[in-house]
């Protein structure tokens, strides 16, 4: 028997309503991400494979909570839905365990990286298969205690406080991991900050260190991974914080709409952050090749070619024997 409680209020409503909509739009965003690496081929790339995951993840996580506005029929037949509650809670647990493994492994990569100079992706078959299959065994354990329901003002289903050791096994299972490893990537990512900016120093200061072109080549593709991380926890704290509250205040019966606003744009940022980081890499690398597109053009026209023979020439020392170019 799952823990379930009364009628739907008129918050519980609009907080469904707001979650529906908000996670559709999320739903479209990642969506669009995915389809850019796709369209663009960057999946090649680990830096790339890494970042999908974790829109993959986010675009699991926004389905799955669009389907909690089934649920504001709950209440007229709850028997027919019980079952249904129950899955969907499964499954929203299942895929924010799964986004935050995904987040983990990010920030580990990351820091190894960075910090003990060693590239893991060969680790990558490991990140997938614990970020899939992990998740499933933590969103189980509310099956077997039955602590699965809809919440106190029928706006969402998830695992919710029908008696006082549901706090603890709620907290338990998403609260505290989520802190935790706030707590751990914080110091990964100022224990970077410390080791870049030393290479850097010691970069300007000495001669370069052997191998460190390659370094900060390959580094300048996996930094824009760490805003992954960042965004997540930026996100994330207002909705631990305001899980605990709901749970261990007894006035407060309703979660507030902010709440499911926050919940939607941390399934959102991994999205936003993807397409801006793809946007922005094609337009710098388009322009780099305009710019020694148009250097070789002169170089050609001081050689007494004219317009159109030097702007063939120009793209033919660049691309030989190529009439199309990938920018990224």
């Amino acid at each position: 028997m799952n823990y379930s409680y009364g009628n739907l209020t008129s918050v519980g409503a609009t907080n469904m309503i707001v979650l529906a909509i908000c996670n559709s739009t999320s739903v479209v965003v990642c969506l669009l991400a995915s389809t850019m690496v796709l369209v663009f081929r960057l999946y090649r790339k680990v830096v790339y494979r890494l970042a999908l995951y974790q829109v993959l993840s986010s675009l699991a996580l926004a389905f799955v909570s669009v389907f909690q506005i089934i649920f504001i029929n709950y209440h007229k037949n709850t028997g027919a839905y019980d079952r249904a509650c129950s899955a969907i809670a499964w499954l929203t647990l299942y895929a924010e365990w799964m986004k935050l493994l995904f987040t983990m492994w990010v920030t580990f990569h990351l820091f190894c990286f960075a910090v003990l100079l060693k590239n893991l992706k060969k680790l990558e078959a490991l990140y997938i298969t614990t970020s899939l299959f992990a998740p499933a065994m933590v969103a189980s354990v509310p099956l077997i205690t039955h602590s699965y329901g809809l919440s106190p003002d029928g706006s969402l289903c998830y695992i919710y406080v029908a008696r006082d050791d549901a706090f603890i096994e709620r907290f338990a299972l998403w609260d505290a991991p989520a802190l935790v490893l706030l707590f751990m990537a914080s110091t990964a990512m100022v224990v970077m900050v410390i080791k870049l900016a030393q290479r850097a120093y010691w970069r300007s200061s000495y001669e370069p260190i052997s191998g460190d072109d390659q370094f900060q080549k390959a580094l300048k593709h996996l930094l824009p991974l760490a805003a992954f991380p960042i965004l997540f926890f930026i996100f994330i704290i207002p909705v631990v914080i305001f899980h605990i509250y709901v749970a261990k205040s007894s006035t407060s019966k309703a979660q507030k709409i902010s709440t499911f606003v926050f919940y939607s744009l941390w399934t959102m940022n991994s999205g936003v952050t993807l397409i801006v980081h793809i946007s922005v890499a094609r337009c710098l690398a388009r322009k780099k090749v305009e710019a020694v597109q148009h250097f070789l053009f002169g170089i050609a026209i001081d050689e007494g070619f004219k317009g159109p023979q030097a702007n063939t020439l120009a793209w033919d020392v660049l691309y030989p024997g190529v009439k199309d170019v990938k920018i990224i």
